[in-house]
């Protein structure tokens, strides 16, 4: 009796109660090209020391899965940071800035150079080779907070005070303890794969495999992005608020709504100065193409960018490479036989070439409008660019080459947009563009779409793939970039997808993805949101913007 029926990996078989997911994942560990990290059960995430006592179903998965690479990011840290204190002393640390080209950027307490990090990548591996445990442990919260506090490590214990659970799980390698918010490998012996880079100063870049590319990318430097976040960070620590704490704490102070209005101008400010760096060189820029992945904003900042534009003498028109989509049967398809909406060749380059040119020509051109439901072009429009006209193009495609090639690059201006969150939860844990941007399409969505969580969370990896093939390899040929983040707009985001996030059954396959989103969430302090302007770029995803998107 003490046998049970589950099914692994799709396949029905017979173990003994109480067997480890870590003495199961020994027979299916030639199936993944990397260590496996953990399981599915009955779609909960259990790490591999869970015991198994009544039959379920399992799945395990590697790095290359989402969640277990942010199994293994966080491992990876876990690791580093032991292996900084092991080679430095206790009162060296790293701080978690963001990511960059495939991997972290972090920042030490302490000066580095190419031979430390050469010294620490071999002191990463010696622990990684040790196969140290990496135990979970149950405390009271208030315990935990006292503990942060003796080794100084004040964003932690800070940001715990806003956690209202009784206990919480810490996580202990090396005689360390730490708190990240996705679970973790059980040993260090699956961390093989990874290399640090020194960037600048005290800064390093943290790489290893992602679920995009299965193997270390050699390191690109993004310096446009990257000072973008610089700059970003240095107006953080110029106001006081560089992570979630001082955020909650300027909640409770009632001060919120003053740093909703110095967030919205600072970013204001930046659009004007990028349209007086257009207007600067009218005549020579006759085309502005803007690009960006899914929930940055464009609609909003298109819109504001053309009313700025106009306050320097210009005459914005626009065109949309929606627009000029093939006809559905000249649509190309994926391998699975879905139509491939995000590729370029999914749009008519030659006809938005053709017209693009006669409109810089001076002609009257019948430009189309995509009608989605008959899935065609309808030309319906008459463009024509006078003098002081300029023409602002918005698409996913906007910075790859391929588009306007006969088109002169002095003619053209490209701007590449992102939401490049910096709020911090803590020193070692941050809150990642890509998370910022779902939680924005979830709630716009499902407000304009009604689409459910899983819906939008369904449709996510398409979204996410097609940015790695059609936008993220382009970003560098941006003249400009321009960050649509507010520090202030995660705690008005919980108060509208947290309810849709609790929607999610446990029974669903995104279920821990909705869990994990949920935790982050719940970290911010809910923020109202009648102090927003109208004119907002978040009005473009909770509602009430005067652009009517």
């Amino acid at each position: 009796m003490d046998d049970i029926r589950i099914k692994v990996m799709g396949k029905e078989q017979t173990i003994q109660k109480g067997t480890t997911l870590l003495e199961l994942s020994k027979q299916f560990a030639s199936e993944f090209h990397f260590a496996i990290l953990g399981a599915f059960v009955n779609n909960t995430i259990k790490e591999l020391d869970y015991a198994i006592h009544k039959p379920c179903e399992i799945s395990f998965f590697d790095l290359t899965e989402k969640m277990g690479n942010l199994m293994y990011t966080h491992a990876l840290i876990y690791e580093c940071i032991l292996a900084i204190k092991r080679m430095f002393g206790r009162d060296k640390d790293v701080y978690v800035e963001h990511s960059i080209d495939k991997g972290i950027y972090m920042t030490t307490n302490f000066d580095i150079n190419e031979e430390t990090m050469f010294q620490l990548e071999q002191e990463m591996h010696k622990i990684t080779e040790e196969n140290l445990p990496i135990k979970k442990v149950n405390t009271l919260r208030i315990d935990a907070i006292k503990y942060f506090e003796s080794i100084g490590d004040f964003s932690k214990s800070r940001m715990l005070k806003y956690n209202t659970n009784t206990y919480i799980s810490l996580y202990k390698l090396g005689g360390y303890y730490d708190y990240f918010f996705t679970a973790m490998p059980i040993e260090t012996s699956c961390l093989t794969h990874f290399e640090l880079t020194c960037v600048e100063g005290r800064g390093f870049v943290l790489r290893f495999p992602t679920v995009h590319t299965e193997y270390i990318k050699e390191y690109r430097h993004h310096e446009a992005i990257f000072h973008v976040y610089k700059d970003y960070r240095k107006w953080q620590k110029t106001i006081g608020v560089e992570n979630v704490s001082d955020l909650n704490q300027l909640i409770g102070d009632g001060k919120i709504n003053d740093l909703i209005r110095m967030d919205e101008v600072v970013q204001n400010t930046k659009l004007l100065d990028l349209a007086k760096k257009i207007s600067d060189e009218r005549g020579k820029i006759r085309i502005v193409l803007i690009a960006g992945p899914s929930s940055s904003g464009k609609t909003t900042t298109t819109n504001k960018l053309c009313m700025y534009l106009s306050n320097y003498g210009l005459t914005p028109k626009m065109l949309s490479l929606d627009d000029y989509f093939k006809d559905r049967k000249d649509t190309p398809k994926k391998e699975d036989g879905s139509y491939d909406f995000e590729s370029l060749e999914a749009v008519d380059i030659d006809l938005f070439d053709q017209h693009v040119s006669k409109l810089l020509q001076g002609e009257n051109v019948l430009v189309p409008t995509f009608n989605f439901k008959q899935a065609k072009k309808e030309f319906n429009k008459e463009m024509i660019l006078d003098k002081d006209d300029i023409l602002l193009i918005e698409g996913i495609h906007c910075l790859n080459t391929k588009l306007l090639p006969s088109i002169p690059d002095e003619n053209k201006f490209k701007i590449y947009l992102s939401p490049f969150t910096k709020i911090n939860l803590d020193s070692h844990n941050r809150f990642s563009t890509s998370d910022n941007r779902m939680l924005r399409r979830i709630v716009r969505d499902n407000r304009t779409r009604g689409t459910d969580v899983e819906g939008s969370l369904a449709r996510w990896e398409s979204v996410r793939d097609g940015e790695e093939k059609n936008i993220f390899p382009y970003q560098d040929n941006a003249d400009y970039v321009f960050n649509t983040a507010f520090l202030y707009e995660l705690g008005v985001l919980r108060t509208y997808v947290e309810p849709l996030l609790y929607s999610v059954d446990e029974d669903s396959k995104y279920y821990e993805e909705a869990k994990r989103l949920l935790n982050l969430i719940r970290v911010f302090l809910p923020i109202p949101s009648e102090a927003i302007p109208d004119d907002s770029i978040l009005r473009e995803f909770i509602g009430g913007s005067c652009f009517n998107s």
